[in-house]
């Protein structure tokens, strides 16, 4: 589903259609729906023609319950990845990304991290999904701790 973060500092309700088609190229269709997240003094705005939340909404409010100072929680849903990250209570990153195999699902989740210049290995990773055991695994080579919320 796509979504964009407003500061609530430019958002005007009756332009959040617009903000959603000066993001992407093919602006999703349905109605225009959008959530207020104080903690980040922005909205997240998306379309859609299901009642279903984008998995960044919970995303952002659930950011906070990642233990580190570096909060990095994510979803993978078997073709999309949802990332969040943090620091303290500042937000470096929200994003979604293509990735139809949780390979690519971590080459999005390093790409993130290096930009930002985060270390992994002193890191907790948070998942707001279950993954495969084998999965879990794998990021346990790179991060201090994961942690399913």
């Amino acid at each position: 589903m796509k979504c964009t973060l407003v500061p609530s500092n430019f958002y005007d309700e009756n332009c959040a259609g617009e903000y959603l088609a000066q993001v992407f190229v093919d602006a999703p269709s349905g109605p225009v729906r959008s959530s207020f997240l104080s903690q980040y003094n922005a909205y997240l705005v998306w379309a859609s023609d299901s009642s279903d939340e984008p998995e960044m909404l919970g995303i952002l409010r659930d950011l906070g319950k990642c233990p580190d100072y570096n909060k990095i929680l994510c979803a993978w849903d078997g073709s999309e990845l949802s990332l969040a990250i943090a620091q303290g209570k500042t937000l470096l990153l929200a994003n979604t990304y293509k990735a139809p195999d949780f390979t690519t699902a971590e080459y999005w989740i390093f790409l993130a991290l290096r930009s930002l210049q985060l270390n992994p290995e002193i890191s907790t990773i948070c998942l707001r999904s279950p993954v495969s055991p084998e999965d879990e695994m794998s990021l346990y080579r790179y991060f201090k701790a994961v942690e399913t919320l």
